[in-house]
């Protein structure tokens, strides 16, 4: 229910006792006793003042009260000066998200008025939060140090605090006793982040998010020493971070997802059951330890396919989702004995702008396929900028075939950037003649957002070689891959947008020129 809705239904409430006063009013006047029709006024006046006092409809108070905490919280707060009821469902609102949008009224609002209205929430709300999230910018370190102490108070469960202010040194003192045994999700944007060994046991905390954010590797594992419960660990942006060691201690984290982390250069996890782990960047070297428990696995680095594949059977053999991301992939996949029993969902990324190795041979991602037989989903991604791959039109027509292999699970292929080059060509035929379940094969001769046909959207613009390529590939699947394709399974082809892809394009130093076939 919005504050509009809510303020009609008070208007309408209030006219109701408005008529029921004049009732009354009416009936007592006709009184013949003045004086008996004085007590009869007095009693009516005080049967109205009764009925005006009731300024809401009479519900319980924790249907209103719910009502009110569904509300945003602009609406909240306004709703709050209309009724008793909603006051005291305000002062005890357990959640609040306090940022510059929700909070200025007016376009140009003071950084004063900002600041003072946000003291004034937060000190009528001490003692009662549990979800509290400070998306704030350009405010002095003293008002936040005393709205942390204001507001993160024992019971609090869950703290987002973004100060936008790199040099800001988050105070260890609001992890006060009782804040550490209550707290679940902490998570710190732009600022500065020292915690120290005596700071104590963090015995509820099960999620930690730190976005760049100033912290060494001694300082976070400290930190994450005294974490026993924590379940979830994300890394953005951490510059300060070379070398991050997670203790065996953290029996429970499952997920660790590290991102932007330019300078960590190793990562050594003891955590004994870790299922999803998240990786990019540049690292040199990454110990896991115990990695039966891996399920989900994502990681970008260069080469990463080729080292995948034989790399992870053997050492993460219940991998269930595994995405990899290489912008730079150089040695084909080796076919090899090694198997993913469980691996349901792959995703390969090795698209790259112009330096992409023509020595590379797609065909053999066929070893990805032979080695996952409950495999369900492939989703491939093999975007060129520049085409270096013999094609098969105008190139040989002779294409390479592997003994039959059936695979009985894989249901849906996706491949996006596909173009005429032969080992592309090659492994959608294979695809075809051996995954006998699949549903639908969708080829995807260009890349990035597509208008699908909406008027009022347009499809990204393609540099006219890379359009030249697309329609030598619809070619090459007409020729080679159409007529492969069973009664049973849906072949998708995307060209080039006939709406869009028709105007005048990127040529190939970044400017446009006009449209030719």
């Amino acid at each position: 229910m919005g504050l509009l809705a809510l303020q009609r239904l008070i208007t309408l409430q209030r006219d109701r006792q408005r008529r029921r006063l004049k009732q009354i009013r009416g009936q007592h006047a006709s009184s013949v006793n003045k004086r008996k029709g004085l007590l009869c006024q007095q009693d009516g006046d005080s049967r109205a003042a009764k009925i005006m006092r009731c300024s809401i409809p009479e519900l319980p108070e924790d249907i209103w009260r719910h009502i009110h905490y569904l509300m945003p919280l602009r609406d909240a707060a306004r709703a709050a000066c209309l009724s008793r009821a909603f006051l005291r469902s305000w002062r005890c609102l357990p959640n609040l998200t306090l940022n510059w949008d929700v909070l200025s009224s007016e376009t140009h609002t003071h950084r004063g008025s900002f600041s003072y209205k946000i003291d004034c929430i937060l000190r009528n709300h001490s003692g009662c939060l549990k979800v509290l999230d400070l998306n704030l910018e350009d405010i002095s370190c003293r008002y936040l140090d005393n709205w942390l102490a204001d507001a993160v108070t024992p019971g609090i469960e869950e703290l987002t605090l973004t100060p936008y202010r790199r040099k800001y040194n988050v105070p260890c003192s609001f992890l006060s006793d009782g804040v550490r045994n209550s707290i679940q999700h902490l998570e710190l944007g732009i600022c500065t982040f020292r915690p120290t060994a005596e700071l104590g046991p963090l015995r509820s905390l099960t999620s930690l998010c730190l976005c760049t954010v100033r912290i060494t590797g001694d300082e976070l594992e400290s930190f994450l020493c005294n974490a026993l419960a924590l379940e979830q660990l994300e890394l953005f942006d951490c510059k300060e971070i070379v070398c991050l060691k997670i203790p065996c201690v953290l029996r429970r984290l499952g997920y660790l997802k590290i991102f932007g982390c330019w300078r960590l250069q190793v990562i050594e996890s003891k955590a004994p059951n870790l299922s999803s782990f998240f990786l990019t960047g540049k690292i040199s070297k990454v110990s896991l330890g115990e990695t039966l428990h891996m399920k989900n696995l994502t990681m970008h680095r260069k080469n990463v396919v080729c080292y995948a594949r034989a790399e992870f059977p053997c050492v993460m053999p219940n991998l269930e989702t595994l995405v990899l991301n290489s912008g730079e992939e150089v040695v084909s996949t080796p076919m090899l004995s090694s198997k993913f029993f469980y691996l349901k969902h792959l995703s390969i990324d090795i698209s790259s702008a112009l330096s992409f190795s023509s020595s590379y041979d797609y065909f053999s991602l066929v070893s990805f396929l032979d080695a996952s037989p409950c495999l369900e989903t492939l989703i491939l991604n093999v975007t060129q900028q520049l085409m270096k791959h013999e094609s098969v039109v105008g190139g040989s027509s002779h294409l390479r075939q592997m003994p039959e292999h059936q695979h009985c699970c894989l249901k849906s292929v996706t491949i996006t950037g596909f173009s005429s080059a032969k080992g592309l060509v090659e492994l959608a035929c294979y695809i075809l003649s051996n995954a006998v379940s699949l549903e639908c094969l969708t080829l995807d001769t260009l890349y990035g957002f597509r208008c699908l046909g909406k008027k009022d959207t347009t499809c990204i613009p393609m540099r006219d070689s890379i359009l030249r390529e697309a329609r030598r590939t619809v070619t090459a699947i007409r020729a080679y891959i159409e007529d492969k394709v069973p009664p049973t399974v849906q072949l998708t082809v995307l060209k080039p947008c006939s709406r869009c892809h028709a105007r005048p394009r990127l040529s190939e130093s970044g400017s446009y020129v006009g449209f030719s076939v």
